[in-house]
Parts: C-alpha cells; sequence; structure tokens
C-alpha cells in the first residue's frame, strides 16, 4: 500500500510542479517581458502578428516538453531500478514508429500555417502609401522620400560627453538623432534598404521591421503604424567601429501633421538652394560653421581641433594650406585614410562653405579664408 501511495504522490507531483512554472512564467512575461523576458507587441498589424505567432510556438515547445519530460520522469521515478523495475525486452514496434511519425508531422503542419501566413503578409509590399528610401553610410542613416523632393540623413544625437562618461547617461543614451525619420499613421509605408559602403542593419522592434543594408542592393519591407509615438531602433548588422553609435528613430504623426512636416522639409530645401547663390560674411559663416562642425566632426576631431580618432585641426597643413586640396578631403574624402568620411552628399553647399571657413579660421588658425556655397557648387560641378 505503501509504495501505491508514493507512485501516486510521484505521478501527481510532475503536472503539478510544471503548472507552477508555467504561471509564474506566464506571469512574469505579463509583468515584465517587453524589457528583460519577451519580445515587444509592437504597434503595427504585422509585430502584433508576429508577437502572436511567437507566443504560439511558445506554448507549443512548451506542450511538447510538459508531454516529453513528464513521461521520462514518471519513467525515472516510477520504474527505477530500486522498485524492482526489470526493462522490457522488445525489438521494433511498428505502431510506435508510425506514431512517432505521424505525430511530429502534424505539429510541424500546425506550425507551419500560421508562420507561412504571416510571412506572405510580412513581405507583401504592394499598393503602399509612402515610400522611402534608406541608405545606410558609416555610421548614419538617409533617408529619401520619393517622389516628394525631401531627404536628409540622421546622425546620432547623445552628447559626447555622456559617451565619454563626462555627465550621466540620458533616458535615450545612443538612442536618440538629430532627425528622426517621420511617417504617418495608418497609412502604409513601403522601406527600400541599401547601402553606400559597407553592410548594415535597419532594425526596429516595434514595427517588426529588419532588413539588410546591403550595397548595390535593394531590400523592401513595409510598416502601418496604427499609433502615434516614437519608436527607437538600431544598426543589427556590426558595419565598423562605430556600429553602436548610428541608432534608428522613426516617429510616427498624424496624417495632416505628417503633411505640414513634409511642407516644411521642402520649403526649408528651397531656402537652402536659394542659399548657394548668397554671399555670406565671415561672421555668417564661423557661426554657421560652428554649429556644422560639432554635428559632423568634432567626434573625431577634438571640440578644440586638437584631434583623437582624427587628425588635428589646430594647425593642421590641411586647415591652414592650399584650399582647394582642403576641400577635396572633405568633399570626397581621404585616399588614404578612409576614416575620413566624404561628405559630398551628407552637407549641403552652404553647411560644407561654412564648416570649411570655421576650421580655417578657428582654433588658432587665423587664416582669414572665407569659402562660399558657389564655391562648392563650382568645385563639385568641376568648375
Amino acid at each position: 500500500m505503501v509504495n501505491i501511495i508514493n507512485r501516486l504522490i510521484a505521478w501527481l507531483s510532475i503536472p503539478a510542479l510544471w503548472l507552477s512554472l508555467l504561471l509564474s512564467s506566464n506571469q512574469a512575461l505579463a509583468e515584465g517581458g517587453r524589457s528583460t523576458l519577451n519580445m515587444p507587441e509592437g504597434v503595427t498589424p504585422v509585430s502584433i502578428d508576429v508577437y502572436g505567432l511567437h507566443m504560439e510556438m511558445f506554448w507549443w515547445c512548451v506542450g511538447i516538453g510538459v508531454v516529453v519530460f513528464s513521461v521520462m520522469f514518471y519513467s525515472m521515478i516510477v520504474h527505477r531500478k530500486a522498485n524492482g523495475a526489470k526493462a522490457a525486452n522488445f525489438h521494433e514496434s511498428t505502431s510506435l514508429e508510425i506514431v512517432w511519425t505521424v505525430v511530429p508531422i502534424i505539429i510541424l503542419v500546425a506550425m507551419a500555417w500560421p508562420a507561412t501566413t504571416s510571412l506572405i503578409k510580412l513581405y507583401d509590399t504592394s499598393e503602399s502609401d509612402v515610400d522611402i528610401v534608406i541608405t545606410g553610410y558609416q555610421w548614419y542613416w538617409k533617408y529619401e522620400y520619393l517622389d516628394e523632393e525631401v531627404s536628409f540623413f540622421s546622425r546620432l544625437s547623445t552628447p559626447q560627453e555622456q559617451i565619454r562618461n563626462q555627465a550621466p547617461k540620458g533616458e535615450h543614451y545612443l538612442l536618440e538623432v538629430d532627425e528622426p525619420l517621420v511617417i504617418p499613421v495608418n497609412k502604409k509605408v513601403r522601406f527600400l534598404v541599401t547601402s553606400n559602403d559597407v553592410i548594415h542593419a535597419w532594425w526596429v522592434p516595434d514595427l517588426a521591421v529588419k532588413r539588410d543594408a546591403i550595397p548595390g542592393y535593394i531590400n523592401e519591407s513595409w510598416a502601418r503604424v496604427e499609433r502615434p509615438g516614437t519608436y527607437r531602433g538600431v544598426c543589427a548588422e556590426l558595419c565598423g567601429k562605430d556600429h553602436g553609435f548610428m541608432p534608428v528613430v522613426v516617429k510616427a504623426v498624424p496624417e495632416d501633421e505628417y503633411t505640414a512636416w513634409l511642407a516644411d522639409r521642402r520649403e526649408q530645401a528651397e531656402k537652402i538652394k536659394a542659399l548657394t547663390s548668397k554671399t555670406f560674411t565671415l561672421d555668417e559663416l564661423m557661426v554657421q560653421g560652428e554649429q556644422v562642425y560639432a554635428k559632423a566632426c568634432l567626434a573625431c576631431h577634438g571640440a578644440n581641433g586638437e584631434g583623437g580618432v582624427g587628425k588635428a585641426i589646430a594647425g593642421s597643413p590641411i586647415a591652414t594650406g592650399d584650399i582647394a586640396a582642403h576641400l577635396d578631403i572633405v568633399i570626397n574624402g581621404s585616399k588614404v585614410n578612409p576614416a575620413m568620411a566624404a561628405y559630398k552628399e551628407t552637407l549641403s553647399e552652404v553647411d560644407t562653405a561654412a564648416v570649411l571657413t570655421y576650421q580655417r579660421n578657428a582654433f588658432g588658425n587665423n587664416t582669414g579664408d572665407v569659402v562660399q556655397p558657389i564655391d562648392i557648387l563650382n568645385f563639385k560641378q568641376g568648375k
């Protein structure tokens, strides 16, 4: 009688243990899953579908694990040698062979059906309302709105003091940019992802979008964000020394706000074109150049032009020598040092002229040289 009671307790304790583990796991997922234990549910129909698929597969695996381990533990406890159990002596079993072949096939088909449905939705980029070309650079992103004449670069805006541990880290440390990607809510937005240099990967978990940016190729994805908000991501491909410093920030706004934003960007673009033919004073260029330097040059060349990752600007033979050579290295990059990026596409004529003038007159250089936007345009056109 005692043996029977012990066997009954052992058998009942196994499902009780599994039930306890499942309940505690489910509670943990519900309370803190987004940041610690589980993937985010997201804010698009596809992301919600992917999350549901993920959870469905998870519980399928849990169920299989419960059955397999329950049988295993039951056999280990009830049929152990200490109880006098003896191993059965048999060879092959057609029925068992059929069962453990057919059952897994049924399970795999049951899993494959929703997975295939989700994948078809994930790759259906047709009938989009907005088309955006995303180009990866070392180490920032370019966004170009097709048919809207709007394009801009998005760079990390986390202060250098935080990166160098000279100030407390902000809430969105290394996940903040100067120009977020703006998209309308409840519209199908198609992303055309490519790269200008090496392989990057544009990844925003809340949108369920992750596409490799490969030079010479265009990968497609899409999202339809259902509620306004700011959604953050990163480059998910090791792309160089500053791989961790090229975040992605997507701002989803109502359609009327998006339309107003587009109009404002077009107006800014027209103003920049008009400024190309304007003649600026040295003081105007120095003020603008300081801002451009802080955004594009400071991280490598130092706050005071002392150098660091890049060469020093203060007293540099480039910044104090021939202007044409200085123009060439800023616009086309350095052939000797690949770390010196080309700014032909990333800086406007006005910003390029301003930062060149600033470099040639700041940090004690004091050459008195003034570079105008029209000089930059002529240089680019080979005049």
